[in-house]
């Protein structure tokens, strides 16, 4: 049989003795951790507790719960944390605020795959003893916990071709959907439709609707009036549709440990981090 080749930790294993003896330095651990990718975190937490019998991650909470106000701590856990780890905890902290976050919980249902989303459920689950999908649901509904119950439906989908056919039809019925009299959308087509298809699938709708219509879609529910329902829909099609221009509007005006971008995330929080040491590499994977 043949062997596994071995890991080479002894560098790591340097770091890790400057982390344990810095711990409670997090701009230094950030000199430490910023510019390292995810199998690298993954091989440092490996090491760590290897050396230490400690988890790092855990380390790294202890320091968070008594500096609760220091963001820099807060990113230096959830970097060192699995992106399904770190989604549970966003979804968690955006469900517990004062004011539920569903745009934060909108972020992680479109732009996670089905098979991220069921690790993200299973990290939240273990961790929190409840489940993501029930805790989202309170009373009375939201028009956000109604659109997040269908696209929560719409993950298990398994139908993975996209039809273009079925794009086509989706965007007339979204068309017939506008209600110019009343300046409102028939919700339960919008929920039906949310719920029976794939996020690429409804992606690709909006897409046709454009290509039909020769206007955006959110432009149309803009026109058509601002009910509580198309206000928060118009949010929903922007994440899905044109993430570019939706991460750009919410940068301006969350938080960035509240800003939680699914795709750009690693990416923003590793400058965050590195901006805070003054440390310019880029890392190659996040």
């Amino acid at each position: 049989m043949a062997s596994q080749p071995l890991v080479d930790t002894t560098g790591f294993e340097n770091e890790c003795r400057e982390i344990h003896s810095e711990c409670n330095q997090p701009r230094h651990l950030s000199l430490l951790l910023a510019h390292r990718n995810t199998s690298e975190r993954q091989q440092i937490k490996a090491t760590y507790h290897a050396m230490f019998g400690q988890d790092l991650a855990g380390e790294l909470h202890k320091i968070l719960m008594g500096n609760q106000e220091d963001e820099l701590c807060k990113l230096l856990y959830l970097w060192v944390l699995n992106p399904a780890e770190r989604d549970a905890i966003m979804a968690r902290d955006a469900i517990e605020g004062r004011a539920t976050d569903y745009q934060v919980l909108v972020e992680i249902f479109t732009r996670r795959k089905q098979n991220q989303l069921f690790f993200t459920k299973q990290a939240y689950l273990g961790r929190f003893k409840k489940n993501l999908e029930q805790d989202m649901v309170t009373e009375p509904t939201h028009p956000y916990q109604r659109l997040l119950v269908a696209l929560a439906t719409s993950h298990k989908s398994h139908h993975d071709e996209l039809s273009q056919h079925i794009a086509k039809c989706d965007a007339r019925r979204l068309y017939d959907a506008k209600n110019s009299a009343m300046g409102s959308v028939d919700e339960a087509v919008i929920l039906e439709m949310f719920s029976k298809r794939s996020i690429p699938q409804i992606r690709l709708a909006f897409c046709s609707y454009k290509h039909i219509y020769g206007h955006d879609y959110t432009k149309a529910l803009k026109k058509n009036g601002f009910g509580e329902f198309e206000e928060s829909l118009r949010v929903v099609v922007k994440c899905i549709y044109s993430p570019s221009m939706y991460y750009s509007k919410v940068t301006e005006s969350r938080k960035f440990v509240t800003l939680y971008i699914s795709c750009l995330w690693p990416i923003l929080l590793f400058f965050v981090l590195s901006a805070a040491v003054q440390k310019p590499a880029m890392p190659s994977n996040q």
